[in-house]
């Protein structure tokens, strides 16, 4: 394994990659090896919130299963925020219960995530999947503990360059979400941006991915 995806919705089965791939609890494939899996806010169906956590939650107890999420909040779509912090705060008392770490999509709501992160107190760790924010908001969130996950934007926003300088080796990681580039081109600009070769920084992830998720290979 030389490289980590922290969060995909493609299963390459690629060899050389450990991804952890984006599953939904009414699409379940049991033949991905491994997984996070809860609901995304764009897709809360107040009909089914129970089912799906039930789902989520015997799935939780699986080795494969590595995180919870994607799960979140975001200001931009017609779900009212009462009812995505509802959904949202459920799914982090799982993933505290069964000590999984949270992958998290959010939108417009950076300090909303953290407070609910201090009210709760949780205590697993929490990763910002696909991160494009300014310093400000990577500082506001690596000081509240949580880890940054960089792929899309870090391909199609030069201005992420000082933003992912800024972020110690030890709290970030690489993915490729939805785009259609490959994980290698990730690693290749990551490397360029840290200044260290890409075999540098396959053990940086690797070593972040143990901490986080502690598992060995």
């Amino acid at each position: 394994m030389k490289f980590i995806n922290l969060h995909t919705h493609k299963f390459t089965n690629n060899t050389n990659v450990l991804e952890i791939v984006n599953q939904y609890p009414q699409e379940f494939d049991a033949n991905i090896p491994f997984y996070s899996i809860g609901i995304h806010p764009w897709y809360i169906n107040e009909s089914r919130v129970e089912g799906d956590l039930q789902i989520i939650e015997e799935k939780l107890q699986l080795q494969n299963c590595l995180a919870l999420g994607e799960c979140g909040l975001d200001k931009r779509i017609e779900i009212s925020m009462e009812i995505q912090t509802q959904v949202f705060e459920k799914q982090l008392r799982l993933a505290m219960q069964y000590k999984k770490p949270v992958i998290l999509h959010c939108v417009s709501a950076y300090q909303e995530i953290i407070e609910i992160k201090k009210q709760l107190q949780v205590e697993v760790p929490m990763i910002i999947h696909g991160f494009s924010k300014n310093e400000q908001i990577a500082k506001s969130l690596l000081d509240s503990g949580f880890y940054l996950s960089f792929g899309k934007y870090l391909l199609r926003n030069p201005e992420l360059e000082s933003v992912f300088k800024q972020v110690p080796n030890d709290r970030f990681f690489l993915e490729t979400d939805t785009i259609e580039e490959t994980l290698g081109e990730v690693y290749e600009l990551a490397a360029k941006y840290k200044n260290i070769e890409v075999s540098e920084l396959q053990e940086i992830v690797k070593t972040n991915f143990k901490t986080v998720f502690q598992i060995t290979e």
